[in-house]
């Protein structure tokens, strides 16, 4: 081959190389923007409880923000019609990417899964919390989509 011809054919290839360069880093830089963009705007997962009273129909309430207080109090977000619980009994919140239920010095106190919350503690699906004689079990927004038996519409 001619003197010319290699030295087209290795510019070519040099301009192939920094092209392919350019474009492979071009999509790293946009997918980590949008990583960070998709992190900084992380949605709360939504959750589930099911509020048992003896001699009552089950009732579900859902939640999307990130505290939710559970008491008799009206204001609460989840008011309970039950003597035994405290104007403002209970907190769950989310933080850490993960739900953590809290009691707040209530005058019968909170069992998780039959035992007295001392400190704030992290609840999964499935977990069973009493307030006074009100049964609550904890269903998350993930668990609810797997589960074939639970439906939501």
């Amino acid at each position: 081959m001619s003197g010319p011809v290699v030295l087209f054919l290795r510019l070519l290839l040099t301009v192939s190389l920094y092209a392919f360069l350019v474009w492979a880093f071009t999509n790293l830089w946009r997918d980590i923007k949008l990583q960070s963009a998709l992190l900084a705007v992380r949605k709360i997962p939504p959750i589930s409880l099911t509020l048992s009273l003896a001699g009552q129909v089950p009732l579900i309430r859902r939640f999307i923000q990130a505290e939710v207080y559970i008491g008799r109090d009206p204001a609460c977000d989840c008011p309970v019609d039950d003597e035994a619980v405290s104007a403002r009994h209970a907190r769950l919140s989310y933080h850490h990417n993960q739900w953590w239920l809290e009691d707040l010095n209530s005058t019968n106190g909170t069992l998780l899964n039959q035992e007295k919350l001392a400190i704030p503690t992290v609840v999964i699906s499935g977990d069973e919390f009493r307030c006074g004689s009100t049964l609550f079990t904890v269903s998350l927004a993930g668990d609810l989509l797997m589960s074939p038996t639970k439906k939501t519409s």
